[in-house]
């Protein structure tokens, strides 16, 4: 039962990873003025 746990620890840091690099992108678009190429509601 030891590998259910390691593979849910596995995807979590794996989504975590891809959270922290889009909040990454956010944060430096947002410190160089860039726009979202949509239009907020």
């Amino acid at each position: 039962m030891w590998y259910f746990s390691w593979i849910l620890g596995i995807a979590f840091a794996a989504a975590f990873a891809v959270l922290n690099a889009m909040w990454y992108e956010l944060l430096s678009d947002r410190a160089r003025g860039v726009k979202a190429p949509f239009k907020a509601p």
